[in-house]
């Protein structure tokens, strides 16, 4: 786990050297870009958040890590006037759920997610009790918040096994956690139930539903809409389908990754999930 939470470290904080350290999160800006009335994607070190605020109470989808934590609730009061009432995790790394505990201690946060990110953050010993999910899920929760009805659904074996995207139906903004690198490979951690073809089919079950107008926060990269997601799919599918034929002719990985990717995706190629890295997600 200690690991995994280094690497999404330095999935988070392309613009840093390999050695990312927590003094580097001191000079992170916790940056908003209001997307609907009264709903602000966040961005600073980590997985792109989401907070929802009125009368109901601030609702914050993913809080990154804990070195940002407080700057991430001075934002937030910036924005709202006020502290975190409900936090969801949309999945267990630790880019997403780092700031937990601080957020159950200092503001009395109460936390959702599904029943398999509870699991996975229990057995990490360095992860604090009080920043466990108090309140877990099977296929999903619905939340009525603010002037609209929010669907959390879980999307089983894609990113990982505890994955869950986080849909506004009045606003018609959609948080895919991390079921959506744009314009990026993905990270598929294979070691924790994600798979390849459970990412893709995921992946079409949110195109499916949403509209041309729905405003995307994805897990990481710019914002997003439905043609960008199409996009994203179309790269999954061709970039597996040419991996597979290579693999069919009887070439070894180290021969793929030798060969490459045809030159369409040189640009989804970044710091953490290189196209090496990619083809050996896909092999």
């Amino acid at each position: 786990m200690r690991k995994l939470l280094l690497s999404c470290l330095l999935v988070t904080l392309p613009v840093f050297a390999s050695t990312a350290t927590a003094n580097q999160l001191e000079d992170v800006t916790i940056e908003h870009n209001e997307v609907a009335d009264n709903i602000y994607m966040l961005t600073g070190a980590g997985g792109n958040m989401l907070i929802s605020s009125g009368e109901d109470g601030v609702f914050l989808v993913d809080d990154q890590y804990t070195q940002v934590a407080e700057k991430i609730a001075a934002k937030i009061e910036e924005l709202s006037g006020e502290g975190v009432k409900y936090i969801l995790n949309t999945h267990f790394h630790g880019d997403h759920v780092g700031s937990n505990m601080w957020f159950a201690t200092n503001q009395s946060s109460t936390i959702f997610a599904h029943d398999n990110v509870r699991k996975r953050l229990s057995n990490d010993d360095s992860f604090a009790e009080m920043g466990l999910p108090a309140i877990t899920f099977d296929s999903g929760i619905t939340f009525h918040l603010n002037d609209d009805t929010i669907y959390v659904f879980h999307l089983p074996a894609g990113h990982t096994d505890g994955d869950s995207a986080v849909w506004f139906e009045s606003a018609n903004v959609l948080h895919t956690g991390d079921l959506l690198f744009n314009k990026r490979f993905p990270f598929i951690d294979l070691k924790s139930g994600g798979d390849v073809d459970g990412y893709i089919a995921n992946v079409e079950t949110l195109l499916d539903r949403i509209t041309d107008d729905t405003v995307i926060i994805p897990g990481h990269g710019p914002l997003a809409d439905k043609a960008d997601y199409r996009g994203f799919l179309a790269m999954l599918k061709e970039t597996k389908a040419e991996v597979d034929t290579m693999k069919q002719q009887g070439m070894t990985l180290d021969d793929i990754k030798t060969q490459g990717l045809s030159d369409k995706w040189n640009d989804w190629s970044w710091s953490f999930i290189s196209e090496e890295r990619w083809i050996a997600t896909l092999y």
